[in-house]
């Protein structure tokens, strides 16, 4: 399989994504709702060097 193939459904799974939280690490699926809405409006940025 190359890079411009796209990957099979069945061999696809979830991803379980983790963000910091007041200084500690927790998965975003643990949050409350309220927060998890939060957490998809934030915004992404990579710093240039």
């Amino acid at each position: 399989m190359n890079a411009n193939q796209p990957l099979p459904e069945e061999k696809r799974q979830r991803c379980e994504v983790w963000t910091r939280v007041m200084g500690y690490h927790r998965p975003v699926a643990a949050f409350n709702p309220g927060k998890q809405s939060e957490h998809h409006e934030r915004r992404h940025f990579r710093e240039q060097r």
